[in-house]
């Protein structure tokens, strides 16, 4: 999907097109300059039948630390993005700083637009001749308040907006019903850009948490301690990574119930409420130890919550001599449960391999938040379908008719079914499996549901 970034100096009408694109009040918008600090995004729909993120960026002034820091995100996103937007104040003759910024962008390679905004009426046009100085190759007067001369922009932006591609329900039995209703309505659901990832650091006390946060953040910010429970209250804290927002809770550790005493009672309360929050986690394992039992009971919560997950094994540096397959090998052994998760060895107090941890939480929560085509998901599922029949249920034949994915984070797909009751656990997990071989689910979990037609898609 394409990106298009909105750019300019303070107070220019920024978030006013944004909110007049996204066709709701969206953005905050106000007179006072540097309202907008942080990169709004949304799902835009033009002429029917192009979708695009639109990104509402703040205004670029260099007057203070504060806002040199909005700018250089905006400058970022302007990297970022397929298609530019340069706003000016139409009410002001050109300024020079002005052609600064759009030179600037024009240097990026990327289609570039001049958008001389509150031109609200045609005795005010005269404003915008000033601005065909830019030499930009495309310059055009906007009202933004007014809703006025929006036709030669919209047909401008929509030159680099592809149409999108008609979905169609595919059977998957001779007899089958496509369920038009059923793909229309979830397609056509715009789903909200959620850069904002929630990550559970979570393990045993003393599992080296606290110095995984403070090497993460590149600051003393958990108190690191090897008295085990140092850690009561979590600890939230957030940095920005690859273009998401990345809130960290350094929870406190998880002891055995008969240990769990006054205030680490408490803690564990916590701890599991912040769980159910949570998008991804963090699961750490102290490579000294390896798997333990109450491990295998913090795993278990990681299961219940349906969240992503890293594996994340600690204090590899001082491990015995045990190879890596055989370490790495005994460990999936006993979660096997999470044979999902990625892992990942590092060492928390010399910082080995702890950059790669960034890296993989951003790479692991798109593929949480992804949805398959429909299309594509029926013809894997087809492909399932021939390769291992499903299995007769008392006697009764049992047709899978149609697929669709219904839900994200996590990934949730369901089969429509003449009998639902009559796909077995072991079936579905055959497709679950199947899935994963042609889609990447790496470090995701995957809910597979049997429905009837018409049935609503509810958790189960």
């Amino acid at each position: 999907m394409k990106k298009v970034a909105i750019l300019g100096r303070p107070n220019v009408g920024k978030s006013s097109l944004f909110n007049r694109l996204a066709r709701q009040r969206d953005a905050i918008t106000s007179d006072v300059s540097g309202t907008t600090r942080d990169v709004k995004k949304r799902i835009v729909t033009i002429s029917g039948n192009r979708d695009f993120e639109i990104m509402d960026t703040g205004g670029i002034d260099y007057s203070s630390e504060l806002f040199s820091k909005v700018a250089e995100l905006s400058l970022r996103a302007a990297k970022q993005a397929d298609v530019i937007i340069y706003m000016v104040d139409g009410k002001i003759l050109p300024e020079e700083e002005d052609r600064a910024l759009f030179y600037q962008l024009q240097g990026l390679g990327k289609p570039l637009a001049l958008v001389v905004n509150k031109i609200d009426n045609e005795k005010e046009e005269e404003r915008y001749w000033e601005f065909l100085e830019f030499g930009a190759d495309a310059t055009f007067p906007l009202s933004v308040s007014h809703n006025r001369y929006f036709n030669d922009f919209y047909a401008w932006l929509e030159a680099y907006i592809p149409e999108r591609e008609e979905k169609e329900g595919l059977e998957l039995t001779e007899e089958a019903d496509p369920f038009e209703e059923i793909v229309r309505d979830i397609n056509d659901t715009k789903e909200e850009i959620d850069n904002h990832i929630k990550v559970a650091i979570i393990g045993r006390v003393n599992t080296g948490k606290s110095s995984l946060l403070n090497a993460l953040l590149g600051e003393e910010r958990s108190v690191v301690s090897d008295v085990a429970g140092t850690t009561i209250d979590p600890i939230d804290e957030t940095i920005e990574h690859d273009g998401y927002q990345i809130t960290f809770v350094d929870t406190a550790g998880i002891r055995r119930r008969s240990k769990i005493v006054g205030i680490e009672k408490f803690a564990l309360g916590r701890t599991t409420a912040m769980l159910e929050e949570a998008n991804l986690v963090l699961l750490m394992i102290d490579a000294t130890v390896g798997v333990t039992e109450l491990d295998e009971r913090v795993a278990g919560l990681i299961e219940k919550h349906r969240l992503a997950c890293l594996i994340v094994i600690n204090k590899w540096d001082i491990r015995d001599d045990k190879t890596y397959e055989e370490a790495v090998q005994n460990i999936r052994d006993e979660l096997k449960f999470l044979h999902y998760a990625p892992l990942i060895t590092i060492s928390a107090k010399t910082g080995m391999r702890v950059h790669k941890i960034l890296d993989q939480i951003t790479a692991i929560y798109k593929r949480y938040t992804q949805r398959i085509p429909t299309s594509k998901l029926n013809e894997v599922i087809r492909e399932a379908i021939n390769r291992h029949h499903i299995p007769s249920y008392n006697g009764a034949v049992v047709k899978i008719k149609f697929a669709t994915q219904y839900e994200t984070k996590p990934p949730k797909i369901a089969l429509i079914s003449n009998r639902p009751d009559g796909l077995h656990f072991s079936y579905k997990r055959y497709l679950a499996n199947f899935l994963r071989s042609k889609f990447d689910f790496e470090g995701v979990p995957l809910d597979i549901v049997a429905r009837k037609r018409g049935e609503r898609m509810e958790d189960e």
